[in-house]
């Protein structure tokens, strides 16, 4: 990670996140119960619920026993998920009618997100490119009920152009050096063969959603990594392709803006239009939101 101190100004705050337990954050699944309900249900068993600050369907969880392991769990009333994994599907801001797609979807926590925003209505096309990862997001669809969901099989780059999406969202597979407070290996930053291996593959990602969202349509790109080389410079590819504008996003949490350069990469001043969220925050994950339109 030593590589990223000239980027963080709160260097040392940003180490002692790193080690700090990460809290227990659950979101509500509104299709299927109301957050006032689910919250009564859960402290009568003996947990302390308290609502985000700014997604009030959301609580930080404390309490003895696995929040897992409880009948609403199993009903489908809630999905565990990372305060920073919320964020995407926000920035994406699916409606009910629409197309949307999301690329790299396994385990399921943001395509249940986005089925909430759309009210279960519309098509939402879950693809991913691993059979044992699918496992995971059909068993997570069924649980929470979602029915507007179609899952797919096929590697994100070769996604066929067969239909036009309103919008698009691609949280990419990457080196996962945001999430090193849950993986203390990942607290030595991941290797730059590593970082140069997926920044190919996320481009190619990237690439393809922008030609199957339509003209006008929303990509949001999404990483759990650090890596500028990950973030701002797959970002910066697409940009110089003419295939995308960025849009400017302001997440409803504490944040630091994208990078215009980094080490001998320049990236832009636009590129201050994306969002990078750091452990130490609001004490949650790190990762990379780029929301993107596509101009033709």
């Amino acid at each position: 990670m030593e590589r990223y101190r000239t980027i963080i100004p709160e260097w040392e705050d940003f180490l002692a996140a790193l080690v700090r337990p990460l809290p227990t954050v659950i979101r509500t699944n509104t299709l299927r119960i109301e957050p006032a309900t689910l919250k009564r249900r859960l402290e009568a068993k003996g947990f302390r619920l308290r609502p985000l600050s700014w997604d009030e369907t959301c609580f930080l969880v404390e309490g003895e026993a696995p929040i897992g392991n409880t009948l609403e769990h199993w009903l489908g009333y809630y999905y565990v998920q990372e305060a920073t994994q919320l964020l995407p599907a926000k920035a994406l801001g699916p409606r009910p009618g629409e197309r949307v797609l999301d690329l790299c979807a396994a385990p399921g926590g943001k395509t249940t997100q986005i089925a909430q925003y759309m009210e279960d209505q519309g098509l939402l096309v879950a693809n991913d490119s691993s059979a044992k990862r699918i496992q995971a997001l059909l068993a997570n669809v069924y649980r929470l009920g979602i029915k507007c969901v179609v899952v797919t099989e096929c590697p994100g780059e070769e996604f066929p152009k067969v239909v036009e999406f309103d919008r698009v969202l691609v949280d990419a597979p990457c080196s996962g050096e945001g999430v090193a407070r849950r993986f203390p290996h990942l607290r030595k930053g991941a290797s730059l063969l590593t970082i140069q291996r997926l920044s190919a593959l996320q481009k190619r990602l990237l690439v393809r959603a922008l030609e199957l969202v339509k003209p006008g349509g929303i990509v949001v790109y999404s990483t759990c990594t650090i890596a500028p080389e990950e973030n701002e410079g797959v970002v910066r590819h697409v940009l110089e392709l003419g295939l995308a504008e960025l849009v400017p996003w302001e997440p409803p949490v504490p944040h630091a803006r994208g990078l215009v350069r980094f080490e001998k990469a320049e990236y832009g001043q636009e590129m201050q239009g994306a969002v990078r969220i750091y452990p130490h925050h609001f004490d949650s994950e790190g990762g990379f939101i780029a929301v993107l339109r596509r101009i033709f």
